[in-house]
């Protein structure tokens, strides 16, 4: 079940949406093909709720939007990508574990 917290995020969307946001920004590339992208799904919806208010989660898919993975050299997927005031803070390749994912978001809070 996806949370209603997670944003659709598209190449239109991204800038005013993550670039210019005033919180610190979670972005998930995925596709609807790729088995680790479903297998985070549910840790990143759960992080979407849990870190509500404090960083904003989006969601990317690189097939419908491949203009923005290209801006970042997203390679593989799932990829995530903190930002922060309009920059690349951090990120992880892969279905890493939910700890993993944590830390990351505590960079930039």
């Amino acid at each position: 079940m996806a949370s209603d917290k997670i944003v659709q995020l598209s190449d239109d969307t991204f800038e005013t949406e993550v670039l210019k946001s005033e919180t610190p920004v979670l972005v998930d590339f995925w596709a609807s093909w790729c088995a680790p992208c479903k297998a985070i799904s549910p840790v990143v919806d759960g992080l979407a709720d849990q870190y509500d208010g404090k960083v904003k989660i989006g969601k990317l898919n690189v097939d419908e939007n491949p203009a923005t993975p290209g801006q970042y050299g997203v390679r593989g997927i799932p990829t995530l990508i903190l930002f922060k005031d309009g920059k690349v803070l951090d990120q992880v390749v892969g279905a890493v574990p939910k700890n993993q994912l944590e830390s990351l978001i505590k960079k930039a809070l």
